[in-house]
């Protein structure tokens, strides 16, 4: 994948359940991972800043398992953007095994948002002219598994 963001995943014990495999919502602290590594590592904006004054909330997931992933696993993790608009993105995911399998897939529709002082207020946000320009880097509009 060209101009996916990528980053590797060790399935540790915490992830996995009695039966030795990925209980599902640990797979989205996984996401939640490779967002938050995606924002600090692409867009030179970590989350302990960028929660200061506002956020990225996730409005929309799809997601669909296709093999599960055991304690020892090392994972694959692409993420790109498939689209965005002026405060909100639609970005795709994968995690593949090391031999190329199809772990999981889908995608997650986030909006930049800010809120006042007192965090009562929230409202979306407009990107940036410099976070637009590299959010374009990772636009692969109509990938395909």
């Amino acid at each position: 994948m060209e101009k996916a963001f990528i980053k590797k995943e060790t399935v540790r014990f915490q992830h996995v359940d009695f039966a030795g495999i990925v209980f599902y919502p640990r797979f989205l602290e996984m996401l939640n991972n490779i967002v938050e590594d995606f924002y600090s590592d692409a867009l030179g904006m970590p989350f302990k800043n960028i929660h200061k004054t506002g956020g990225i909330p996730t409005v929309d997931l799809k997601i669909q398992f296709k093999k599960a992933a055991r304690l020892g696993d090392v994972l694959t993790k692409f993420f790109w953007v498939k689209k965005f608009g002026s405060s909100s993105m639609t970005c795709g995911f994968k995690f593949e095994h090391a031999d190329g399998s199809l772990c999981l897939e889908g995608e997650v529709s986030l909006v930049r948002v800010e809120f006042n002082e007192a965090r009562d207020e929230i409202k979306s946000s407009p990107f940036p002219d410099e976070m637009r320009k590299k959010l374009e880097q990772y636009v692969i509009p109509d990938l395909r598994f």
